[in-house]
């Protein structure tokens, strides 16, 4: 087992900011594991702070400078946390190191053969079927993902004793550049995150100049039908796709009731048939999520049959085409998709494994600044909806931003295109729940939608 303690050895004591977080929570954990006392404060508790007390943190609710014990040598803080945080300016003016949850990350991932999954939309899931696969594998993998995965003993993280560590990077603030891989997995590259980027343009080249710290033998894994991956360039690039000849693809992606099915080929000269994967999580998305994970893990020397085999029980992951229950007769679906695209494909995947059925979708735009730069694509992808029900605008912690758009704006712009269509706004979650109750028939699925805390809503309905 790969020793990273000494890491850690001069830090007895490690305070978190935004303890609560998917991502910090995860890091927060691999402290406890090393034996390092651990603390955090968070503006909301949560069953993830909760678990964290019960595994021996001391979780403070909101912000203050006496959070920070006279022994913190350690100060991590999530990204969404400002320089001005009272926390943050305490452990400044006390000489406390004060560095992100990536940055620390970034330190760990030296010691391992690291693989990072990146893109703009199907990291998590990509990243837990990539490591489902090297465990199912005996590789006894290191995997860390920004979800809370079944199977995995500690959710959102497993400690394994292998030299494989696979991590989600995320790519807001550039962050996936604090890590040092051997293996990147990029799944796609859209418009996102604008209040960091200029535009797509610099999007593709901080991808780029991540792709290029790749060394030696290093390589990516990329998806050949994406157009906004198009432009980079790799000295080791192995691709993947459907219906499209590359290193790795599928053809003729079939469904069936609750599952789905595309035979695999990989590209020799001659195309070589490996098998087929089976998946019961829907959408073309998540066949292209498998087959990303598949085609990193025979780089590392898997038998197809293998990932086959894990992918096939692969039940999917916290908050992605999450099925949380059923409400007066109608299937209830939570989902953490943000970004119209992540809606539009969502919604398709809803139509593949529930056909005929009404969807209605109840959405909470995440951050003010991606809901302007993004409006138009929004007003495209939500009516995809038969019913559609869009809460305010989930106001991002840390995020400077103008609030100069509301989810009024979208539901008008939306009643503009297409006058007869059942659209409506609410101005919070209580009266988003109020009109969900009104608006939906036995029969219904549900899509409850968003990065921000309208997960609740699902878990209240069921």
């Amino acid at each position: 087992m790969i020793d990273c303690s000494r890491m850690f050895q001069t830090h007895k004591h490690v305070h978190f900011v935004g303890i609560g977080g998917i991502g910090m929570s995860a890091l927060a954990k691999w402290f406890l594991h090393e034996g390092v006392q651990v603390s955090g404060s968070d503006m909301h508790l949560s069953p993830i702070t909760h678990d964290l007390e019960v595994r021996g943190a001391k979780v403070y609710s909101g912000h203050a400078g006496s959070n920070i014990a006279d022994d913190v040598d350690l100060m991590i803080h999530s990204p969404a946390v400002p320089e001005t945080n009272v926390e943050r300016v305490a452990s400044q003016e006390r000489g406390i190191p004060d560095r992100s949850n990536f940055e620390v990350l970034g330190e760990i991932s030296k010691s391992f053969s690291t693989i990072v999954v990146t893109g703009t939309n199907g990291k998590s899931t990509t990243t837990a079927m990539l490591g489902s696969i090297l465990v199912s594998a005996g590789y006894d993998p290191t995997v860390l993902v920004g979800s809370m995965v079944p199977g995995f003993k500690d959710g959102n993280i497993r400690f394994g004793g292998g030299r494989f560590f696979v991590l989600e990077g995320c790519e807001y603030r550039a962050n996936m550049l604090n890590f040092a891989p051997e293996m990147i997995v990029l799944t796609n590259i859209e418009e996102d995150h604008l209040d960091y980027y200029r535009d797509l343009s610099h999007i593709q080249e901080t991808f780029q100049t991540f792709v290029d710290t790749l060394q030696g033998k290093g390589m990516t894994i990329f998806n050949v039908q994406d157009e906004g991956i198009r432009p980079l360039r790799f000295s080791r690039g192995i691709g993947y796709g459907i219906d499209v000849v590359s290193d790795y693809f599928g053809r003729n992606r079939t469904m069936e009731p609750g599952s789905q099915r595309v035979p695999v080929f990989r590209n020799e000269g001659d195309e070589v048939h490996l098998g087929d994967l089976e998946l019961i999580v829907p959408g073309a998305f998540n066949m292209m999520n498998a087959l990303a994970a598949t085609s990193a893990a025979m780089e590392l020397g898997v038998p197809f049959e293998t990932c086959r085999r894990a992918l096939k029980m692969f039940p999917g992951i916290w908050r992605r085409f999450e099925r949380v229950g059923v409400w007066h007769g109608a299937d209830v679906i939570s989902d953490y998709g943000h970004h119209p695209s992540a809606i539009t494909q969502t919604i398709q995947a809803t139509r593949e494994f529930f056909p005929g059925r009404r969807v209605v979708l109840c959405y909470q735009p995440h951050q003010h600044d991606r809901t302007k730069k993004l409006f138009d694509e929004f007003v495209e992808s939500l009516p995809l909806a038969d019913v559609l029900i869009v809460s305010e605008i989930y106001d991002v912690a840390g995020r400077n931003e103008e609030h100069d758009v509301s989810s009024s704006d979208l539901v008008k712009a939306i009643q503009q295109n297409d006058p007869a269509k059942n659209v409506r706004f609410a101005k919070d979650l209580q009266e988003a729940d109020s009109k969900l109750r009104e608006q939906v028939q036995s029969g219904d699925v549900i899509l409850i939608m968003g990065a921000g805390d309208i997960d609740d809503l699902a878990r209240k309905l069921v």
